[in-house]
């Protein structure tokens, strides 16, 4: 008998996914080949569609509904990236 029902089972597969899409973004960034980051981007992209998968299939049924971001932070957020790439 498990003790995770498909909620739990789902948010838990969530989490790894998150966490997997981290890795490989990190790895991609500290590749030595253009061949191996190719490669490694490949991956990262299949991870964030099996998230993304996941996500929408948590949502749909209730059990995953992320915040909106209150309007000021995102204009306080596109202010700051904005500043940033100037800075470049």
């Amino acid at each position: 008998m498990s003790c995770f029902d498909d909620q739990a089972k789902m948010g838990d597969s969530l989490n790894t996914q998150k966490s997997i899409t981290q890795q490989y973004n990190h790895f991609a960034g500290e590749c030595s080949t253009k061949a191996r980051r190719n490669k490694l981007m490949d991956i990262l992209n299949e991870e964030h569609e099996m998230q993304y998968e996941i996500f929408t299939a948590m949502e749909k049924r209730g059990w995953y509904t992320p915040q909106q971001a209150q309007a000021q932070k995102q204009q306080d957020a596109c202010k700051q990236f904005t500043q940033m790439a100037k800075d470049l």
